[in-house]
């Protein structure tokens, strides 16, 4: 629409101008421009303004489909295709989030590091043999959360976790005396993870010794925690 364009620029050049160039005449813009807005135009004014409302309320991470979902919970009936397209006129659109990652291995300590007593060989063949211990981390909508687990190598099935808004040593401390409570090993039990602080504190391995666990390490950069993480997948943590 030339009226409309003349309309969105007339503050930042002058109208007989815009409407010279446009090869329209003033008087037909004034006359656009003073026209009784239609009862099509006005809904979807209002509809524009409830899409605004609910993509904001969302955080602006809603699209059209969600948007469209939303405003029908509450009652609204507008089409989905009148939403997008209200939505792409007006220049509403979800926001992408950013790719984000979190390193929860902190190996740059001056901690003791325990040997590698698995070298690899990820086999138990009886339970509270051999544990397994790693971190992950959760996205929810009120950031991020920090997951600790210990795995039973034999059975792969989650024996403690914790989860918490920080991955300091207090959240593996919790997932291992939650296993130590559960299932109350018997001495000389293999706790094995990687070279992170949380694993290497003084205070954890306190823990380790009192119970009677034998503490092991994986090798600097050896990624060797795909066997607990798939596991973690797959199993329950009741």
């Amino acid at each position: 629409m030339k009226f409309r364009l003349v309309q969105d620029q007339r503050e930042t050049f002058p109208v007989r101008v815009l409407c010279d160039v446009l090869g329209v005449s003033p008087a037909g813009y004034c006359a656009w421009r003073d026209r009784p807005e239609s009862p099509r135009k006005a809904a979807n004014r209002a509809l524009v303004a409830e899409i605004r409302r609910v993509h904001m309320a969302h955080r602006r991470r809603y699209g059209a489909p969600r948007v469209h979902a939303a405003l029908r919970a509450e009652g609204l009936t507008a089409s989905r295709g009148r939403v997008e397209r209200l939505m792409h006129q007006h220049g509403i659109r979800a926001m992408t989030p950013r790719r984000f990652r979190v390193c929860t291995t902190d190996s740059q300590h001056d901690l003791p590091i325990a040997p590698n007593r698995l070298d690899q060989k990820f086999v138990a063949s009886r339970p509270n043999q051999v544990w397994l211990a790693d971190m992950t981390y959760v996205p929810t909508e009120e950031g991020w959360l920090y997951l600790a687990v210990v795995l039973d190598l034999c059975t792969r099935k989650i024996v403690g976790w914790a989860m918490r808004d920080h991955m300091r040593v207090e959240l593996t401390i919790a997932a291992l005396i939650m296993a130590i409570q559960r299932q109350k090993p018997a001495s000389g039990l293999i706790h094995h993870s990687d070279r992170g602080s949380q694993y290497a504190a003084a205070d954890y391995r306190k823990i380790l010794r009192k119970a009677g666990m034998v503490q092991s390490m994986s090798r600097k950069g050896n990624c060797w925690a795909e066997p607990i993480r798939g596991s973690v997948e797959r199993s329950s943590m009741e």
